[in-house]
């Protein structure tokens, strides 16, 4: 049975936006799919939060075209604001309110009545371990509480599409693996999601593509396996010892090795310089320790992670 094709659900193409003699973004293109967890990553400064704010609405005098399930934005403001779900950076709620009677003007600000509102309300605070504190004030709340009220409000009225800006900001691991759970259900409920975060062990966890951006400009967009692909396809290689060894820097002169990490006595990472073949450069570790009566146990190709392919574009000034 054939897999039903996903259609565009977010198209920017060619978008710009200038504050005054700042050019926040410059010429940015991506498309989102239906369904698709979308990641976000960059340094400050390099147009995310711009970019949020068009997704939203919140800007709309930018160059370019931007396109929200074939309604061109942003004439198109008032119907998508009904399927949007957006959590911002910074929530913020009246502090003296409580986060019952916050969420419920925000139910009624989203069109929902008010059997709804209590119906949905209930479901997500008891979701999110929040149902013991629907009474209390948003002062009297952590940060990590009040995020997670935050996502709440943006989750109430079942939106379509959920644009998340640090959704996991001062969650603790428990909550950070909840929230995780809860995007990555939406989405294979069809929910569409814009996920932006510092924390590239998030991104690469929801995260079914991602786009790079620096300096608003999109460097490269991909899923985590097709960026890595454009590195080397091995970074390093982990031989595991049965003996202990302690001569690294003979070692390390072994033509093509770029440099050694000894965790412990009985293991080593052997980074390789791109432009040698990781077979030969293994083959000659493992002459190298058989020589010298190490035993070895087993070695094993460690594979690029997202932190690499993060540095590489952004800090390695790659265009």
């Amino acid at each position: 049975m054939n897999k039903k094709v996903k259609e565009i659900f977010v198209s920017f193409q060619d978008v710009s936006k200038n504050y005054r003699d700042v050019q926040a973004l410059d010429q940015i293109s991506f498309k989102i799919k239906e369904g698709e967890v979308f990641g976000y990553i960059g340094p400050n400064g390099a147009g995310k939060t711009t970019t949020i704010k068009i997704l939203v609405g919140l800007i709309r005098d930018f160059r370019g075209d931007y396109h929200f399930k074939g309604k061109m934005m942003p004439e198109s403001v008032a119907i998508v604001s009904q399927m949007l779900g957006y959590l911002p950076q910074s929530v913020s709620f009246q502090e003296w309110r409580t986060v019952d009677q916050a969420l419920k003007t925000f139910g009624e600000l989203s069109g929902l009545k008010n059997e709804k509102i209590e119906h949905e309300m209930k479901i997500l605070l008891e979701l999110l371990d929040l149902s013991n504190v629907r009474y209390k004030k948003i002062s009297e709340l952590s940060g990590g509480m009040i995020q997670k009220v935050g996502l709440v409000q943006a989750l109430l009225h079942n939106p379509n599409f959920l644009v998340l800006d640090e959704p996991l900001s001062g969650l603790d691991p428990a909550s950070r693996f909840k929230v995780k759970s809860i995007i990555k259900g939406l989405s294979r409920k069809g929910t569409t999601i814009f996920f932006s975060s510092h924390i590239l062990s998030d991104v690469q966890d929801i995260a079914d593509r991602i786009a790079i951006i620096k300096n608003g400009r999109i460097l490269n967009t991909g899923s985590v396996d097709e960026l890595k692909s454009e590195l080397s396809a091995v970074s390093a290689v982990e031989f595991q010892l049965i003996s202990e060894f302690n001569n690294i820097k003979e070692l390390g002169a072994i033509s093509g090795i770029r440099h050694i990490e000894q965790p412990s006595a009985n293991k080593l990472f052997v980074h390789i310089n791109d432009d040698f073949d990781v077979d030969e450069v293994c083959n000659q570790v493992l002459k190298y320790l058989i020589k010298r009566n190490v035993q070895v146990k087993k070695f094993t190709p460690v594979e690029h992670n997202l932190d690499e392919v993060y540095l590489r574009y952004v800090k390695g000034g790659q265009n």
